[in-house]
């Protein structure tokens, strides 16, 4: 008899950490490489990378649902973003519409979860589900506030990057910049997870990692 698949706490097979890096990160990867990799002049390659990365987003989705039988609500959101600022940038070819979606996705995620704060509803406990099982409520909240402060962090970066660089080094920032300060990002949070009831025998880096902006 072959081994089961382990289960998340809702019951549907648990994505392991590198089907999970895949799905999240997988479609940025392909961005920068097609980018990288297909010469002529920056316009064609802009272009041919957005609807790469298009394409390689909705697969990811396609790879959650097939793996797992489900698709985080915050990579449904990213992927309805990437279709919407993919598309304007491939109708109108202008790369400021797929530059400004990491700003957006990034201010659009911390207003919902300053919303929670304010509301003291756990909205970060709804979009990561059962990511920390055991986690206390204070524990929720402070994970909250990092998580507000870390998407409002980004946002900024991001505009400082695209409208003081070149295109190149935008692409090569999401993939080496943004990749490393996520994961550093998650990792730093542990401690304090661990201190306020975190209770888990599997990985937990990449368990709450948002999708690729």
């Amino acid at each position: 008899m072959t081994e089961s698949t382990p289960q998340s706490a809702a019951g549907k097979p648990a994505p392991t950490p590198g089907l999970r890096m895949l799905i999240d990160f997988g479609p940025l990867a392909v961005f920068f490489a097609v980018n990288s990799l297909m010469g002529g002049p920056q316009l064609a390659r802009m272009m041919a990378a957005t609807a790469a990365f298009m394409v390689a987003i909705f697969i990811a989705i396609g790879i959650s649902l097939w793996k797992t039988k489900h698709v985080s609500p915050m990579l449904w959101i990213s992927g309805a973003l990437v279709l919407v600022f993919g598309g304007l940038t491939l109708w109108f070819h202008d790369e400021t519409f797929i530059k400004v979606k990491p700003t957006i996705v990034y201010s659009m995620f911390a207003a919902v979860l300053a919303y929670g704060l304010i509301t003291r509803k756990p909205l970060l406990q709804m979009l990561l589900e059962s990511a920390y099982p055991g986690l206390t409520a204070k524990g929720w909240r402070l994970l909250t506030i990092n998580w507000t402060v870390f998407f409002v962090a980004m946002a900024v970066l991001n505009e400082v990057v695209w409208r003081t660089q070149s295109w190149d080094f935008w692409v090569g920032f999401k993939l080496w910049g943004v990749v490393p300060l996520t994961l550093i990002f998650a990792m730093g949070n542990i401690p304090m997870l661990l201190r306020h009831g975190l209770t888990t025998d599997r990985e937990i880096v990449d368990k709450a990692l948002p999708p690729e902006q």
